[in-house]
């Protein structure tokens, strides 16, 4: 029995760059006589996708063939896919504020159990935020480099949260295949250039599935819990609360099982103007399953 299940919270995704981010072409020619070469830069919308059974369990090896993609209602088809096998490049953006310092134990131990859980195919990267975004450690696969990144890690000055998560971002996206943005903050933005809206258009338009954790002050700020959830389910990651200490742990785990399951598909994009796209999932198979996607993204 075949059958086509919508996503649960209706799919999917971004504008990221796979081969390019905008199409162009290059002619290049050298001496007389030469055969001027075309190069064609293409670029491709990805969708990110969690799959899981009726009891809330991961489902993975699906197939490409298992996966419908929808661009405001109109098939789409499919270019690439990846499943969890394929390498993640993994960024962590952490709040280094003054009012870090007591959470800040913690979180690094949290951290450092992310790591452990890569693949060894898997990338990760070390960003930190207060006043300005600064690269601890830039992608890599050696996890003791990482460790040792995260350990130095002190909490002072201010946050600049907006500012922060748009230039990771950037940087998260121009990396091939599967990524994705886990952050972490205790605090409201108060320092940052970009608004909440410039900082949440920025992110969508890149699609980098983005992970969010409020701890502290951040659960007190109804406008940056809003803000937070919206990048976060937009872009097909996932938003959480830290209420005390204990919990950072736990969900630092859960962000780390749900990376490990990740799929990936990319498509074309038809031509249109700049206005948001909605993407929807479909799935077929013998079982109804439900997806977590990302719910659209902004045209050129």
């Amino acid at each position: 029995m075949k059958f086509s299940t919508p996503c649960t919270t209706l799919a999917l995704i971004t504008a990221a760059f796979v081969l390019g981010v905008s199409a162009r072409a290059q002619q290049t020619s050298s001496a007389p006589g030469t055969i001027a070469q075309l190069r064609v830069q293409v670029r491709l919308v990805e969708v990110y996708a969690t799959v899981f059974d009726g009891d809330g369990h991961y489902v993975d090896g699906l197939t490409r063939d298992n996966f419908s993609v929808l661009e405001d209602g109109k098939p789409q088809q499919i270019a690439t896919f990846e499943t969890n096998v394929q390498g993640l490049s993994c960024a962590v953006l952490l709040d280094t504020t003054g009012s870090m310092a007591a959470a800040l134990p913690t979180v690094k131990n949290s951290i450092i159990k992310l790591i452990d859980a890569l693949g060894p195919e898997d990338s990760i990267a070390i960003y930190t935020f207060d006043r300005r975004l600064v690269v601890r450690q830039d992608f890599t696969r050696d996890k003791t480099a990482a460790k040792r990144a995260v350990l130095r890690l002190r909490a002072e000055g201010e946050t600049a949260l907006f500012d922060a998560i748009a230039e990771t971002a950037q940087e998260v996206a121009a990396r091939s295949g599967k990524k994705a943005l886990v952050v972490f903050t205790d605090g409201d933005d108060n320092a940052s250039t970009l608004n909440a809206n410039a900082a949440m258009t920025r992110a969508k338009k890149l699609g980098v599935p983005l992970y969010s954790i409020a701890e502290g002050e951040a659960t007190k700020s109804v406008q940056l819990r809003k803000v937070l959830e919206s990048l976060s389910e937009s872009t097909g990651g996932k938003s959480h609360e830290v209420k005390k200490n204990g919990d950072i742990e736990r969900v630092f785990a859960d962000i780390s099982r749900d990376l490990q399951h990740l799929y990936l598909l990319t498509y074309k994009p038809p031509p249109g103007d700049a206005k948001w796209r909605k993407i929807e999932l479909l799935l077929s198979g013998e079982r109804r399953l439900h997806v977590r996607a990302k719910q659209g993204y902004f045209g050129d």
